[in-house]
């Protein structure tokens, strides 16, 4: 039986196949938004057409798909969720729109318009209730309040109502009887509560992520049960599941209750790739770069380890549910190159996407965008692109970068492609620079782990530009995410709040929190682990010193915990610390705030794939043709190589183009490129 991975990009949708053997085999269609279930689709019939099967069988084939998609993104981001109610705690209902006094963009700048919520204020409604901090409940629920409050709601029409009250995480009996009522009086509402997404403290976090998950809910719902639905009619009865954004996979009917886990969800399986890369590369410190059409994500993996974190933003929404760390920017192969009003050219953010797309595509973009520089470069064969599928315009190309040019007096489209083309690996450069920092590295001790579409075209000049020693672009580096996926495991991400200090902690109450979140685990997975044994789970919790206002994530043992295992997990929280900011204080009073429980399968079938044939360094039998390409804005003939025909040990010297079906390396002057057994390039300085 087979196996598919399929990510949904806004550009592209890229899908691999692992065969019985263990085999992958890579396929890429176009993106069709909105309706982003059709490119699925269109992505596994150009997989059955390749085995020489009619879709019905080549479904009947597969046993599972791995599905990533932006669905939950783009619904936040474009503003086109459900329309939402709220019903809170009275006297709290302006909660997620004071957000802490927070202005995003700028806090100086008192021209930025207000932040707008997703639920505005007369669709969110107080009632009567109180649950203090202890559990206890001062006043009960006032059931009258809640169906007022529901009937209100009813009579504007929303889709969904997100139920949050203060205090739920300690104890949601409130929370639970007000969804109850809230389903029975209007059923067919979509109705979440806090203590189901997010049971932990902090109001603001806590009510920002449960308003947009109903925000995302009911689309999320109808995209999983269109897909499912033409999934089924298509002929396939296996599993679909779902990447999260904490990078585990989970079913479609957990998907469907977790929906703001789907956040970022295809492209949090991009650094689970950049692990298994690097160990097969040999490296455990890697900025993992995914460039595709739209956006780019950067995730900095250290020692091997993929970074989350909880203190993410989709646009102006907090989102508090643990993700893969990453940073995702608007910036790729389709990102248009443009003048602002001071003359300066600039990159993005706005992109071509799939439709119109690059203006080379001849589908009636009109924008040049950084695709169409490379074109112009010489280091894509029009005739060639995706396998030759999709024939490209040079033409058009020219044309537009020439009119851009002409407005900043650049009559040469060479010299303008060139200015392009420099000026999106100097952004990404940047976004790289940034994200580093802030985190306290300095990219130099790293490898860059260079993928997506664009990876082969910039790996060489983003490193040059941090000084980054070697640079890698993977196998399948254009299916970087999808391949990510076949390495993600099932499981779940649970957490609850329990404030207390380390000295004035309840272990009972504290191993009874740890087993609960174990006992909920183990119900939920079971279906697919073979035995408890399959299960792995990892503990850890959000602490901080005394007087400290952020909380920093730290391993905890696992087993019945006593003062030995928490005075462990002092020490490394000490250690963490200190890693991180460069200073600890041991002795000082730390608080423990929340704690979390990471359960996961353990994956049974590997990856395999065919190896190279052992070379000799002489990589003139792959070579394919010969054209002119502009490095620096200079004219060089430049040798094109056969990637497939490569073997194990080639090495290229720059100038050189590596021509795959849907990625193109290039190797600059002064750089040295070596292939390995599995057809991974590194790229170093001579």
């Amino acid at each position: 039986m087979k196996q598919a991975a399929i990510d949904v990009g806004g550009t592209f949708t890229d899908c691999l196949i692992m065969d019985e053997e263990g085999e992958v085999r890579q396929f890429k269609v176009p993106s069709t938004p909105p309706d982003y279930a059709s490119g699925l689709i269109a992505s596994l019939e150009k997989a059955a057409s390749f085995y020489a099967l009619s879709t019905s069988e080549f479904m009947g084939q597969l046993e599972l798909i791995l599905h990533g998609t932006t669905v939950a993104s783009n619904a936040i981001l474009t503003g086109d969720g459900a329309s939402t109610g709220m019903i809170t705690t009275k006297g709290f209902r302006d909660i997620c729109e004071i957000r802490r006094g927070m202005r995003l963009s700028s806090m100086y700048n008192l021209f930025i318009p207000p932040y707008q919520p997703l639920v505005p204020r007369y669709r969110r409604l107080g009632v009567a209730e109180r649950t203090l901090h202890t559990g206890q409940i001062m006043t009960p629920l006032s059931e009258e309040d809640v169906t007022k409050a529901a009937k209100s709601l009813q009579k504007q029409g929303v889709q969904s109502i997100a139920v949050c009250f203060l205090h739920s995480y300690a104890n949601p009996e409130n929370e639970r009887r007000a969804v109850d009522l809230c389903r029975k009086l209007y059923p067919g509402v979509f109705v979440t509560a806090s203590h189901e997404i997010l049971p932990v403290w902090r109001e603001y976090e806590r009510f920002s992520t449960t308003v947009a998950a109903a925000y995302i809910g009911p689309v999320v719902d109808r995209y999983l049960n269109t897909l499912e639905s033409r999934l089924k009619h298509a002929g396939f009865g296996g599993s679909l599941l779902i990447v999260l954004s904490n990078g585990l996979v989970q079913s479609v009917d957990e998907a469907r209750k977790r929906s703001i886990y789907m956040i970022g969800s295809g492209p949090a399986a991009g650094p689970a790739a950049g692990v298994y890369w690097g160990s097969r590369t040999g490296h455990k410190d890697i900025i993992s770069l995914d460039i595709g059409g739209t956006t780019s994500d950067i995730a900095l993996i250290a020692n091997g380890d993929i970074p989350t974190t909880s203190e993410a933003w989709v646009g102006d929404e907090r989102i508090a549910v643990k993700k893969v760390d990453s940073n995702s920017f608007e910036g790729g192969g389709g990102s248009i190159a443009w003048i602002d009003p001071l003359g300066v050219l600039r990159i993005g953010p706005r992109s071509s996407a799939s439709v119109p797309g690059p203006v080379c595509y001849d589908r009636g973009g009109i924008e040049p965008t950084v695709l169409d520089a490379s074109l112009l470069l010489g280091y894509i064969a029009p005739e060639f692109y995706l396998g030759g599928e999709m024939p490209l315009r040079m033409d058009l190309a020219e044309q537009a970068i020439a009119k851009l040019g002409r407005q900043l007096g650049i009559n040469d489209p060479v010299q303008m492609a060139t200015a392009i083309f420099s000026l999106a690996n100097t952004v990404i450069a940047g976004h790289i620079t940034k994200t580093c920092t802030k985190r306290g590295f300095d990219p130099r001790d790293y490898v860059l782990m260079s993928a997506g579409g664009g990876g082969g075209l910039h790996a060489a000049w983003i490193a040059d530009r941090l000084d980054i020693p070697v640079s890698i672009v993977p196998r399948f580096t254009s299916f970087y995410s999808a391949f990510g996926m076949f390495t993600a495991e099932v499981g779940m991400e649970f957490n609850r709040s329990y404030p207390c200090s380390a000295h004035q902690m309840d272990l009972a109450r504290l191993n009874q929190v740890f087993e609960e979140m174990q006992s909920e685990a183990t119900a939920k997975l079971m279906h697919v682990a073979e035995s408890k044994d399959d299960i792995i789970m990892t503990r850890s919790a959000d602490m901080r010193y005394h007087g400290q206002f952020h909380e920093l994530e730290s391993d905890m043992p696992g087993g019945t915990l006593g003062n030995a295992e928490i005075q462990a997990a002092l020490s490394a929280f000490d250690k963490r610390h200190e890693q991180l900011y460069a200073f600890a204080m041991p002795g000082r009073e730390v608080e423990f705030f929340t704690f979390r429980l990471r359960a996961r399968v353990r994956a049974k079938k590997p990856i395999t794939m065919s190896l190279r044939a052992e070379g000799n360094a002489d990589p003139a039998h792959a070579l394919k043709s010969r054209r002119t390409c502009f490095f620096e804005g200079k004219p060089k003939d430049t040798p094109v190589y056969d990637g497939e025909r490569l073997r194990n040990r080639d090495a290229i010297l720059g100038p050189a183009l590596i021509q795959e079906t849907t990625t193109t390396v290039v190797v600059p002057e002064r750089y040295r490129c070596v292939v390995d057994a599995t057809g991974t390039y590194q790229l170093r300085v001579l």
